[in-house]
């Protein structure tokens, strides 16, 4: 019985999804999205992400960018839009910042990033920093492809 329980709150966690972004006016760039959760999701945890565009990436890029990160557990953080093109955030050889509230993830071991548009991007790396666990990096340094999550995972599949 405990399993189901433990079982449908992974659930929960898993669909757990961003709803706003809103910018900041000045570089760096630093976003805050918020996510949507009910009252069983136990802990809500703020993470921050640092995401550098590389130098031979296009100039700037108009596309939709979305990101979404996890733990082995199945428990994610997805935000569907951290684009925004009015503030000049993905210009070539910028870093940008957001704060991404969420489930509170075990170690983080995933992370994909999704374009779509026609503008292309390149990003260099993305950084996640969250509550009482080490920083992590994901070296991309590759133009993403139109349309399909593109990323690292790094989990060994566990159950809890």
């Amino acid at each position: 019985m405990g399993g189901l329980l433990l079982l449908s709150l992974a659930t929960i966690f898993s669909l757990s999804q961003a709803r706003s972004i809103t910018p900041t006016s000045t570089k760096p760039q630093i976003s805050t999205i918020k996510t949507n959760q009910t009252a069983a999701t136990a802990r809500k945890c703020s993470y921050t992400l640092t995401i550098k565009t590389s130098c031979s990436s296009s100039k700037y890029t108009r596309d939709e960018v979305s990101i979404a990160f996890g733990d082995s557990y199945g428990f994610e953080v997805h935000a569907p839009r951290l684009d925004n093109p009015s503030a000049r955030i993905f210009e070539r050889c910028s870093t940008d910042t957001f704060q991404i509230g969420g489930p509170c993830i075990y170690e983080i071991c995933y992370l994909n990033l999704k374009r779509v548009g026609s503008d292309g991007w390149k990003p260099e790396s993305v950084k996640v920093y969250g509550p009482d666990r080490p920083a992590i990096t994901f070296k991309y340094d590759k133009f993403l492809p139109n349309g399909v999550w593109f990323g690292f995972n790094h989990c060994h599949k566990r159950s809890l």
